[in-house]
């Protein structure tokens, strides 16, 4: 294997090793687990299930935007300061160091809601470490290969991830989680000895997550190595180029529509990842191991979906694979909304119909291809909007506004269900998102605005 097509493996396996923290802890395994452990809490606080239910997905909700906050305002200052540092791979290691303990930490939420606050915390610390590392991983993608060819690599790395989700998602659910009696999907106790009467299996998710980080990260250390020499950004203090930066952004119009589309449709497919499992947790009754079901499916139709997007960027550009996307989570919105275990679209069902658990399979699938094409194809638009010599500059901008208004979808869901009082009403602003993000890629030139860019460095023109 050549040196250019270790670096292209070594970057597609940090997908395969960070997916899990979204997998099996944002969506299928923790997320509903601790809406689970919220409910008992705050019902035995006092006042009704659906109040309750309605406190559990508002908490959620704000943390996650509190976290996400934290992320956008961070993410172009670290950015800048990897690139001047040269050193990209260290700085992930940093943050892995972060990231690893908080996956852990998952395994210290009990059933009766002891620790319920700390590993809240701690895990949305993970969340922001993992992010922090993600986004400076996305800023070495300019390097790897010619522009045309960016489109196969992400969504491949994408798609990769997507499996690695799979395989743990799988192992998690035949092995380790449990469902309310104390059993995995194989109907047998947890494995190693653990306690399913005390979730101890399900709780696992932490130091899984942890463990497999810690195995495929080693490749990527191996195989994605910092250039020995290169193009790098101007010494000028971090502030300064980051003000020069968004002056630039303001007199291109192509980048910053994308920016702001971006900044609220990738805000309406995180709140998708982030309450899907909460939702069937809270309005169609499913257990953490029916959930787990569900999230197999919806990884493997992502891995598939998003590989084949990752063709079809190549092929057509990365635009109309977003367009498309948004539309089909659009889709997926409006069926959360509509059905309930007991009405489809107002129209009543029969007792024990199991159209809602269908429907909810198939939108599981078009969460995760859509949304897995959608972050592959935003990846390389942005590779076409930027400077080379300043990629985690820019990428830290991409972060930016995948997070500046991350606290807005759930703000807007935590406030429409506390105003509603309900789960499902919550979610109506998330198509007001994937509406607004259409509009202004409407603005957006397929082909990006990269020759706009000071001419410090030219793009990689290596193959593999």
């Amino acid at each position: 294997m050549t040196p250019a097509a270790k670096r292209i493996w070594g970057w597609m396996v940090f997908d395969v090793a960070q997916q899990p923290y979204a997998t099996l802890g944002l969506t299928f395994v923790f997320g509903p687990y601790f809406a689970e452990v919220a409910v008992r809490h705050f019902a035995d606080g006092g006042g009704g299930a659906q109040a309750a239910g309605a406190q559990a997905q508002a908490l959620w909700g704000w943390s996650q935007a509190l976290a996400g906050l934290v992320v956008a305002i961070t993410a172009p200052v670290l950015g800048a300061l990897a690139d001047r540092s040269g050193r990209k791979t260290w700085w992930i290691l940093g943050f892995s160091v972060i990231y690893l303990p908080c996956a852990w930490s998952l395994w210290f939420l009990h059933p009766d809601g002891a620790n319920l606050w700390p590993v809240l915390v701690l895990f949305w610390l993970g969340f922001m470490a993992g992010e922090a590392a993600l986004n400076i991983n996305n800023s070495q993608l300019p390097s790897l290969a010619p522009s045309e060819r960016v489109g196969r690599i992400s969504g491949g790395g994408a798609a990769m991830g997507y499996w690695g989700g799979v395989l743990a998602l799988a192992l998690m659910l035949l092995l380790f989680s449990d469902g309310a009696d104390g059993l995995t999907l194989l109907g047998r106790p947890p494995a190693l000895g653990l306690d399913g009467t005390e979730r101890e299996g399900t709780r696992a998710v932490g130091p899984f997550i942890a463990i497999w980080f810690a195995l495929f990260i080693v490749p990527f250390l191996l195989w994605l190595r910092d250039p020995p020499a290169g193009p790098r950004a101007p010494r000028e203090p971090v502030l300064a180029g980051l003000k020069a930066t968004l002056r630039d952004v303001v007199r291109r119009p192509s980048l910053g529509s994308f920016l702001l589309a971006s900044m609220l449709y990738r805000d309406g497919l995180g709140a998708l990842y982030a309450f899907g499992g909460i939702y069937a947790t809270l309005v169609l009754g499913w257990d953490v191991i029916r959930i787990g079901v569900f999230g197999i499916v919806a990884a493997i139709s992502a891995a598939i979906i998003t590989w084949a997007g990752g063709l079809a960027d190549e092929r057509l550009g990365p635009k109309p694979v977003i367009v498309g996307s948004c539309w089909a989570l659009i889709l997926v919105s409006l069926v959360i909304i509509g059905v309930s275990r007991e009405h489809l679209f107002g129209i009543a069902l029969a007792p024990g119909s199991r159209l809602p658990d269908i429907l909810f399979f198939v939108c599981g699938g078009l969460i995760g291809g859509a949304g897995g094409a959608m972050y592959s194809a935003s990846r390389t638009l942005m590779v076409r909007h930027a400077d080379p010599a300043r990629a985690g500059e820019a990428f830290g901008l991409f972060a930016l506004s995948g997070r500046a208004t991350a606290f807005l979808a759930p703000a807007l869901i935590a406030l429409a269900t506390w105003i509603t009082g309900s789960t499902q009403w919550g979610f109506l602003p998330v198509i007001g998102l994937f509406l607004a993000g259409l509009i202004l890629l409407g603005f957006t030139r397929p082909q990006g605005d990269r020759d706009a860019w000071p001419a410090t460095s030219k793009p990689a023109t290596s193959t593999p």
